[in-house]
This record gives structure tokens, sequence and C-alpha cells, in this order.
């Protein structure tokens, strides 16, 4: 049994208590919080700065870690897409090398569970030995081609069964990548497969991080119209819907499932109430270093405080971040939008991101009977994020 101590110990379900002190068992598991009146000051471990629980980074493509730097920054996400289809492929053992790094970077940094886009099996063995829990999201897409969709099912169905989540700390489950990418056939098959999937489902998509994406789904305009072209895919069958495209994608989408909109860099007040009107189960991820490192822009996040949305935070992969760390996404939302209070900025990396992936049981907030792991911050005593501020794992 251990008994730790901080000036501030931040359960997240609750408030703050100052001089706080968390007993554990010695795998973790949360026995009991209070204050430091209550204990043998002998028997104490004293910290400063502020105990807070594991992170959780909801939105991860950990098995493009190989390609660190290849894409330049302020591109545009078309040409980024580009980039990644063109790049991705090299040698199995630099991917392999490089999804192994990543992996321990997190846990050094952390992070306690990840929700995980996969289009491949590489990261499996990986997740099966990491002390993380993954939510593996297998991501399928068919650029819109209904005629495509059965075939991209079958071929992704080798990925999903390959991928760590048949039981144990891990799950997994089918998503669409995108509403730009994905035709209505391919969702439907989508939400039947994952209907017969057990225990808590969630589901991820990425979602208005471009004006191009909208301007498909309003008008059949945008860049997008080249970027197909491009492939030399065609687009003759697809009609604008006349609105925003997450319209397109809440038609399709399950609203019993816990649904992830990730990035929501265009996404309007109109937008995000339309989401949650659609359904109570509903996740909106930002990945703050992402969006600037793509397309030098941000999430204006007073509309989602001002709707009363659940916010998570992830870190997209290293083909658009510096690094994997919560933490530094928590630095840069305080940096450009400092409004947003420490208390919420937390609660988004840590109790928001395991309810949106189903972990919420164990991890998530500092409360008797879970295991959500340890952090210290070295936090000054007024409790803002300064640039420097690091994280140390305890537990």
């Amino acid at each position: 049994m251990r008994k730790l101590t901080a000036d501030w110990i931040y359960p997240v379900a609750v408030p703050p208590l100052k001089e706080g002190v968390v007993v554990i068992e010695e795998d973790g598991t949360v026995l009991e919080v209070g204050t430091r009146e209550e204990h043998d000051p002998a028997s104490l471990e004293r910290y400063a700065g502020a105990i807070v629980p594991g992170f959780v980074n909801a939105h991860c493509h950990l098995e493009l870690s190989h390609m660190k730097g290849v894409a330049p920054t302020g591109t545009g996400l078309l040409p980024f897409l580009q980039t990644v289809v063109n790049y991705r492929d090299v040698e199995q053992e630099r991917i392999d090398a490089a999804i192994a790094e990543a992996d321990r970077a997190m846990w050094e940094a952390g992070i306690v569970a990840v929700g995980d886009i996969s289009n491949k099996a590489d990261t499996a063995a990986v997740k099966e030995r990491s002390p993380i829990r993954y939510y593996t999201f297998v991501e399928l897409f068919d650029f819109l081609q209904d005629a495509w969709a059965e075939k991209t099912f079958h071929d992704y169905e080798q990925v999903f069964q390959a991928q760590s989540g048949n039981g144990g700390k891990n799950r997994k489950s089918r998503v669409p990548h995108a509403p730009y990418t994905v035709s209505k056939t391919l969702f439907r098959l989508i939400r039947e497969a994952n209907q017969r999937l057990e225990g808590p489902i969630s589901v991820s998509i990425h979602n208005q991080e471009t004006a191009h994406e909208n301007e498909l789904f309003l008008n059949k305009s945008g860049g997008f119209l080249q970027f197909y072209r491009d492939f030399n895919i065609p687009l003759d069958a697809f009609q604008p819907t006349g609105k925003s495209s997450i319209h397109y994608a809440l038609e399709n989408l399950d609203p019993g499932c816990r649904t992830l909109f990730v990035h929501n860099t265009q996404s309007t007040p109109e937008d995000i109430r339309a989401a949650l009107d659609w359904s109570p189960h509903t996740f909106w991820v930002t990945c703050p270093n992402a969006n600037l490192y793509i397309e030098n822009r941000l999430p204006n996040y007073r509309h989602f405080l001002d709707a009363g949305a659940t916010v998570a935070i992830g870190t997209d992969s290293l083909t658009s971040n510096w690094q994997l760390s919560v933490l530094e996404e928590m630095k840069t939302i305080a940096r450009y939008q400092s409004y947003v209070p420490f208390d919420t900025l937390l609660e988004w990396a840590t109790l928001n991101g395991a309810r949106a992936l189903g972990f919420d049981d164990e991890l998530g907030s500092i409360e008797r009977g879970k295991r959500p792991g340890l952090n210290l911050l070295d936090l000054p005593p007024d409790g803002k994020l300064q640039p420097e501020t690091s994280v140390m794992r305890l537990v």
C-alpha cells in the first residue's frame, strides 16, 4: 500500500483537494482519497505540484509513427493527405521500430489509454504487450464509391480480426474514415457489423477538418474535386446534400454508439447542436497541435463550451505532430485560447477521453476502486499551465 500526497490532488470527478492524499494498492487500485490530517505524516510520499489521473489520448494514428517529419507543416489537409498516401509504405522493420518507440513515449508521457486509428495490423503486437489500454478503430474508406463497399469491407475484415481487442484490456470496432471518403453502403456495413460486438461500442470519424469538406457537401465544389481527380476516382454519382458534412455523417452513423467526432476545426454552433440533438453519446476530440501543423488553425472552443459539449483530447500522429503528449496538447489550448480553465482541460484530457472509449469504469478519475494511473504535474501555486510544465508518472 502507498500513500501519495502533493500540494493539490485533482480527482477530476470532484473538486480538487489541497494537500490531499491518495491511498493505493500495489497494483494501482485507489483505496481512498483524503487529506493529510487523516494520516501519519511518516507514512506519506510527498510531492510538490499536483497529482492528476493518467491521461487519455482519444485520437492517434500509431501506425504512422515512422513518418515523423516527412510531411511539411502548414500545407492544408489535402496536400497533407497526399503525402501520407504517397510516403507511408517503407521497410517493415522501420515501421515496427517506430511504433514500439511511440508506444513507449506515450507511456512515459503519462498516457494510460489510446483511441488508435488502424488501416493495417502493424500495431497489433505492440498493443498486446503494452501497459497502455488501446481502443483500436479499424478505419474503412471506399471514396464514396458504393460499388466498392462490399470488397472494401471484406478486405478490412482481415485487419479487424488481427488487431488486439478480443477480450482482455483492449477493445476494437470498425469505423468510417470521414464523410468525404465513405459511401452510404459502407456506412451500413460498418453499422451492422459493430452491432454484433459485445460491450460498450465506440466509433470515430474525422470531421470538418478543412473548409473543402463542407464545400463538397454543400454544393460539390472546393479542393476535393481535384483531389479525387488526382487519384482517378470518379465523383460523377456524388450529389451534394446542401448541408455541412456532419449532417451526412449523422444520417449514416449509429446514434446508439459512443461517437467521437475528431478535429472539428470548421464546426459551427449549429453543427454541434445538431450532433448533440442526434445522440447523447457524442464526443468531440480535439488535436490542437495537429490542427496547427496541418492547417494553421484551431477549433473555436467557445462553441463547445457554450453548447455543453463533451470534449476529449487527442494527439493525431507523428506525421502531423512533433510529439505524442496529451500535456503538450493541453498547453497549446491554454496558450491560444486561455479562457479554457485548467480544471476543464484536465477533464478533457482524462475523464472525457475515458468515457469516449468506454474505459471510465477503470480510468479517467481518481476514485475508490479505479486504477487510473497517477501523474505528477509541476504546477505553480496559481494552478496555471506553463510552457515548462512537465509530467512525471507516479503509478
